[in-house]
């Protein structure tokens, strides 16, 4: 049977930002190809896209990862049957205990318990164990929890987020969810440095004293870089469909995904740099055979001095990779598409795609992995 991988490449430059910080605060960076460049993990441009998936599906299509998974169900216990209020703790760690989640002290004192691991159940998943829940606790006494049934519905009706990037419960490997989706850490196609902005901040009471020195009230530094970044992002489209389990789901969650991995941006440190932008270039490709991540087109830097600037250079080098790569491995694609700023600057992708625009080519992609899910049946 042939498979539908759906690969996503952005090309998105930056203005001075730090979108994604390591430990020390400064942004992070890798060395690839020799040099240093810029980098935005995998899991900030993950929790971005979670984010957005808020304004694009409705929230029983969503989960919530969290430690304080009995609060949660608790609170969906009282939502239900609001006469269980008293008992909703002990009939929600009780359910949670049957489904195969460790139950510890929570940190903060007087806080419900909580799951030793961070959890992660959609919305109808948390729906489902209430219910279970408050049977038992309509039935009077100590509360007695099939196992089986608690598992099983920790196990069904995944959301799409969950769908897409998996689950891990360490101490219940059958409750695991296999990731649909791969993000890629994004890489600047050029060397950076990081700079630094110091920074003053004027005490305006202190300047209104005539006594008072003219000394500012705060002083500071905020390390930042920009660049133009390569991302890339790959959705096996068969093991979303088997997360899932419905074909107009998934082709749904596909589109979700993509709109939501093109427009969305990590937050770090956006009031200070107000460094939002939108990609200048993005190419979609359908495969059947394998993901095939681009990178390989900068694994040369692209130079500061290049004709028509970096983002022009780097259109042009992922283009002619893509195309001496597909030429090289005999690679057909079953469809692409190409959008981004200025036709003459995405004219080197459009070789290898179909021109088009943001919406259209969402579109274009749903049908495209509802018609092949409903030609594997």
């Amino acid at each position: 049977m042939a498979r539908t991988i759906v690969d996503i490449h952005v090309i998105q430059t930056v203005p001075p930002s730090n979108l994604n910080r390591d430990d020390t605060g400064s942004p992070k960076t890798a060395v690839y190809g020799g040099c240093r460049r810029a980098r935005v993990s995998s899991q900030a441009w993950k929790r971005a896209v979670r984010d957005a998936f808020a304004d694009l599906l409705d929230p029983s299509e969503l989960g919530v990862r969290t430690k304080r998974v009995v609060e949660l169900v608790s609170e969906e216990i009282v939502r239900q049957d609001g006469t269980l209020a008293g008992r909703a703790q002990e009939l929600a760690e009780a359910v949670l205990t049957a489904a195969g989640f460790k139950i510890v002290a929570a940190r903060k004192k007087g806080a419900p318990n909580e799951s030793e691991f961070l959890v992660f159940l959609s919305n109808r998943q948390v729906e489902n164990l209430a219910i279970l829940a408050v049977e038992a606790g309509r039935a009077g006494g100590k509360p007695v929890i099939d196992k089986a049934a608690a598992r099983a519905r920790a196990d069904q009706s995944h959301s799409v987020d969950v769908a897409l990037f998996g689950r891990m419960v360490a101490n219940a490997t059958d409750l695991n969810i296999d990731a649909a989706c791969q993000v890629a850490h994004a890489l600047s196609v050029h060397a950076v440095d990081n700079e630094y902005d110091y920074f003053t901040a004027v005490d305006d009471h202190k300047k209104n004293d005539d006594e008072e020195d003219a000394g500012a009230g705060m002083i500071g530094t905020v390390e930042f870089n920009s660049s133009t970044l390569y991302r890339y992002a790959t959705v096996d489209v068969d093991r979303l469909r088997d997360n899932l389990g419905d074909d107009t789901a998934t082709a749904r969650a596909v589109e979700a995904f993509a709109t939501a991995f093109v427009s969305s941006m990590p937050t770090g440190k956006q009031n200070t740099f107000a460094n939002r932008t939108l990609p200048d270039a993005v190419l979609i490709v359908v495969r059947e055979t394998q993901s095939i991540n681009l990178v390989g087109a900068f694994e040369e830097a692209v130079e500061d001095s290049c004709d028509g600037g970096r983002t022009v250079a780097a259109i042009a080098r992922l283009a002619d990779h893509a195309r001496e790569l597909h030429d090289a491995y005999d690679e057909q694609p079953v469809a692409a598409w190409v959008f981004g700023v200025g036709g003459k600057r995405t004219a080197p992708l459009a070789e290898l795609a179909q021109p088009t625009t943001f919406r259209p080519a969402v579109e274009a992609l749903g049908a495209t992995a509802a018609e092949r899910l409903a030609g594997a049946r």
